[in-house]
């Protein structure tokens, strides 16, 4: 997916169908006088209903899509017929999708299982025919219910990327190049700084035919939570990954203090995200020779308060470990 096709906000205005209004008909017939009310009800307006689906990975088929609106119910008619139900509009979201009211930003709903219907607006209620006011008293009632009128709102619809794995790193820590690797994933990849600018998503495959998924997010920098650079606008996809891989560079002057960073940043976007598991690949260790990376590893088994490899995706080294640890974390 290239990254112009990966959409994951949009805003649109909604609107119910409004309910069909009741019949007020009198039954006419040859040879029946006076045959009474026989007005039928009128039709539901239509729903817009929100749905799962599965094989869904952006928002792109709603980016121009603003108003949505359903099908007005139709009138009753005589002989006590119903009119038909508006149409009902479904708008088809990928799994991890949350809908919001964008007025009062309100949390309406979170879809996340394939086939999830959720309603975001209700058709109105068809209005009642005049043969449901006949009494002894009453019996020729020439009035009918209304239709109840159409609900209306402007939602946000936001997706948090469903993955296994998310990368989590500053810009250039090789998170494009990893995800190259070790799927087949075709990330932008380039020297310089805030080369991804949308989320990837790649499937790992690992042994014996088993997968997870893995997300790559753009680089975060130190006052992301606060909306510089480019990291604070996707800091949401990571909020729902099972395992949080830092990937800190082997020729960082001091990778103890990048990571502390990065951490503090997502403790400052969401406290939450620091009960998620977390692990540290220290990544291009090509660079170092065995007395150098021995001499690193001292000083990080000191310093580094969870667990941590050192891979090189571009040697490969490394790479099976990061995949078997991984794995090991998901289904511990």
């Amino acid at each position: 997916m290239t990254e112009g096709n990966f959409v994951d906000y949009v805003k649109m205005y909604v609107a119910s169908g409004k309910g069909g209004q009741g019949s007020a008909h009198l039954h006419r017939e040859k040879y029946i006088e006076k045959g009474g009310p026989d007005g039928g009800d009128g039709g539901r307006g239509g729903h817009v209903i929100v749905r799962g689906k599965e094989n869904m990975w952006t928002l792109l088929h709603l980016k121009f899509k603003k108003h949505i609106r359903a099908g007005h119910g139709e009138h009753g008619s005589k002989s006590r017929s119903t009119g038909a139900d508006g149409e009902d509009v479904y708008i088809d979201v990928p799994l991890g999708t949350v809908v919001r009211d964008t007025e009062t930003n309100e949390v309406l709903f979170e879809i996340t299982e394939h086939g999830q219907e959720q309603i975001v607006v209700e058709g109105g209620k068809g209005g009642l025919g005049n043969w449901h006011f006949k009494s002894s008293t009453n019996q020729t009632p020439r009035y009918a219910q209304p239709g109840m009128p159409i609900q209306e709102k402007y939602v946000t619809i936001e997706l948090k990327v469903l993955a296994d794995v998310g990368l989590v790193g500053f810009p250039n820590a090789g998170k494009s190049t990893l995800l190259s690797v070790i799927t087949s994933a075709k990330p932008k990849i380039a020297d310089y700084e805030f080369t991804t600018l949308k989320p990837n998503l790649g499937i790992v495959k690992h042994r014996d035919y088993q997968t997870f998924v893995m997300a790559d997010i753009p680089g975060i920098i130190e006052g992301a939570a606060e909306g510089k650079g480019l990291g604070h606008y996707f800091l949401r996809h990571i909020e729902r990954n099972s395992v949080l891989l830092f990937l800190i560079p082997a020729d960082a002057d001091d990778i103890k203090k990048q990571y502390d960073i990065l951490l503090d940043e997502l403790r400052r976007y969401n406290p939450e995200m620091l009960d998620k598991e977390r692990i540290i690949a220290i990544s291009k260790c090509d660079m170092l020779d065995e007395e150098l990376k021995a001499e690193l590893k001292t000083e990080l088994d000191n310093e580094l308060p969870i667990p941590y490899l050192f891979i090189s995706s571009v040697a490969q080294q490394g790479i099976t470990e990061l995949k078997d640890t991984l794995w090991n974390i998901l289904n511990d």
